[in-house]
């Protein structure tokens, strides 16, 4: 069963692009099903933490927003944070699932029992994949993937009795 989701952010999260305005002050724009859906896995009891490449007050922000603790930035080796968590949380790969796009989360995916990848994630990573979503990032591929577990690990109902 899977405890601990780690995140990817952009292109996962968010659709990977970069918006400046004229003062340079960055966009970005999140989906709010996996807002929710990342909501509904903490209220199972389930942990989730970033992982991302870039440096980002609006992650941060946004991440706080949805109770996501673990929040780490402007990572270059990704493996290393998700051997911490796994080693913090007492956890074995096969209790921890991923979601990245592209090159950089290799590393998370070595550590990870079980591996997504949104649909227009780059096609090198694929081949890691366990799973490739058919939602695209940051149009709802996180809220794919945590139903994907929720249904596979049998907690349809505990998640539905959440919100009646």
């Amino acid at each position: 069963m899977i405890e601990l989701i780690l995140l990817d952010v952009d292109g996962t999260l968010t659709d990977g692009g970069l918006i400046y305005n004229q003062d340079l002050l960055e966009s970005k724009i999140f989906d709010i099903k996996d807002g929710l859906g990342l909501v509904a896995w903490k209220k199972l009891g389930k942990k989730a933490a970033v992982i991302s490449g870039r440096h980002s007050k609006i992650v941060t922000y946004r991440m706080k927003e949805l109770g996501v603790e673990s929040v780490y930035m402007g990572i270059s080796d990704k493996r290393e944070i998700a051997c911490k968590l796994k080693k913090e949380f007492d956890l074995q790969a096969c209790e921890i699932a991923c979601i990245g796009d592209d090159l950089n989360d290799l590393g998370m995916f070595a550590e990870c029992g079980l591996r997504f990848v949104p649909s227009d994630g780059a096609l090198w990573l694929k081949d890691f994949a366990d799973v490739i979503l058919q939602k695209p990032g940051g149009k709802g591929a996180v809220r794919e993937m945590i139903e994907y577990i929720v249904m596979r690990d049998g907690l349809k109902d505990e998640i539905l009795k959440l919100y009646q």
